[in-house]
């Protein structure tokens, strides 16, 4: 579903009415093309499949091969994602760090990131995010856990209301095998040294 840039543009204009702003002096003339421009990248993961880049798995067995699965967790740390929080359309962005014990098959590690930045390109919440990204992987792949680790900045907490410039939102989102957090330290620890 492609974002409305027209209807958005419109709307960018009578809400610069609204505030009292003149949307036509020269600094505000090109905004509301600009804001439905970033709206329709913001916004770009609605109505996408975020299991799609997770449909090229490669299956392999347990055993002595060269395309044997590891026995521990495949991790992709530090990927970078930025959202827009539901509740006051604000940017919240960080880091998303993903765990997964491989079934039978794993996927190609870009694959994650895409995952992330599909279901991110939403209106969200951070709590809902990490559990949706949780779920896509955990339901596309044959994992035996998945460890999904959100650690973001909000605007709507660092701008306004409390301002806590240095406040940041850790969430944990944990299925299977992981889902115990004793089985889930060691990965929680590598995520916190940065696997030094």
């Amino acid at each position: 579903m492609a974002v409305d840039r027209e209807r958005v543009a419109e709307l960018v204009h009578e809400l610069l009415e609204a505030i009292g702003e003149d949307p036509d002096r020269p600094g505000l003339r090109l905004t509301p093309q600009r804001v439905a421009d970033a709206y329709a990248e913001f916004f770009a993961g609605v109505g996408e499949d975020a299991a799609a880049p997770l449909a090229h798995t490669i299956s392999v067995t347990r055993g002595p091969a060269p395309e044997t699965l590891p026995s521990g967790a495949v991790m992709l740390r530090d990927i970078r994602f930025r959202s827009m929080c539901e509740h006051h359309l604000l940017p919240f962005a960080g880091h998303a760090h993903i765990a997964y014990l491989p079934g039978e098959q794993v996927v190609g590690l870009g694959a994650l990131p895409k995952v992330v930045e599909v279901l991110s390109a939403r209106p969200q919440v951070q709590e809902r995010l990490g559990e949706q990204i949780a779920d896509t992987i955990a339901g596309s792949l044959d994992t035996r856990g998945v460890l999904v680790v959100l650690d973001a900045t909000h605007e709507c907490v660092t701008m306004r209301g409390g301002r806590q410039t240095d406040a940041a939102t850790v969430t944990i989102a944990a299925r299977g095998e992981l889902a115990d957090p004793a089985a889930r330290a060691e990965l929680i620890a590598l995520i916190g040294t940065g696997g030094r």
